[in-house]
């Protein structure tokens, strides 16, 4: 599968990192093209195989799928600049802008006849490059199974990823794109706490982070449900439960939805 990329900043260029080491994609196949030439440049660095280019026209020709990884508001004056070099009968063109959503795109790429290509709106986030982000794909009206299937395998390659209805994608973004920030301050929580403990930082760094690492391991190799867990390692009268319930009073539960609600 060819896959083009337009746009070279933090998420195209997660993506393309990404796939670029995946079995499924790999190097070869991929096209990045981007204003910024110094960008580009340390993409083909890292990546000898990948493609790299100035000329969106040029980048699309001959890709299977094509990405549009660009800011919002430049969306409308980026595919104006290359829908003409697409052919909508073969070429899947998948946006993950935020908020540029189906309605929008097919507004976009409509043809005077009312042709469109098959549309995507899709939300990955940045540990895309290491092949662990949390993808929400949502199909434009039209597009066949085996389609939104194999662009939901396209982002599996790169994590996980969830066909789901396009009411779903941004509570998605909430939780997975934003949310991977909510993780890294909690954190960076834990760290403070361990330097004030008495850990030096690198080493209160390591330990939280090896416990987020341990506890996610925890839940999807036994499949146990979090409070299931939880009850494994509260004993009564113990450490564990005074500090959860020091959680509960300063409302840690309520803080979490809240964060996640406050962009939707």
């Amino acid at each position: 599968m060819k896959i083009t990329i337009i746009g070279a900043g933090n998420m195209g260029g997660a993506l393309a990192r990404g796939w670029a080491k995946s079995e499924q994609v790999g190097a070869e196949n991929i096209t990045v093209s981007d204003l910024n030439q110094a960008t580009l440049d340390k993409i083909k660095s890292e990546f000898a195989d990948i493609t790299v280019t100035n000329n969106n026209s040029e980048a699309v020709r001959g890709a299977d799928v094509v990405v549009c990884a660009v800011k919002p508001w430049l969306v409308e004056p980026v595919v104006n600049g290359f829908k003409d070099a697409l052919d909508y009968s073969r070429q899947v063109v998948v946006s993950i802008a935020a908020g540029v959503m189906s309605e929008k795109l097919t507004a976009l790429f409509q043809r005077e006849d009312g042709m469109v290509p098959p549309l995507f709106y899709v939300i990955p986030n940045i540990a895309a490059e290491f092949c662990q982000s949390m993808s929400f794909v949502s199909a434009a009206k039209g597009v066949d199974k085996a389609t939104q299937d194999k662009v939901r395998e396209l982002f599996a390659a790169v994590g996980d990823a969830l066909l789901v209805e396009e009411r779903l994608v941004n509570p998605g973004m909430m939780m997975a794109s934003c949310g991977i920030a909510h993780v890294m301050r909690y954190i960076r929580a834990m760290q403070e706490g361990g330097v004030e403990m008495g850990f030096y930082p690198a080493e209160a760094l390591k330990i939280a982070m090896q416990t987020m690492l341990g506890a996610v391991n925890l839940l999807k190799e036994t499949g146990l449900h979090p409070e299931a867990a939880i009850d494994k390692v509260t004993t009564p009268g113990g450490t564990t439960i005074k500090g959860l319930n020091q959680l509960d009073h300063s409302g840690f539960n309520s803080a979490v939805i809240k964060a996640l609600k406050a962009g939707l």
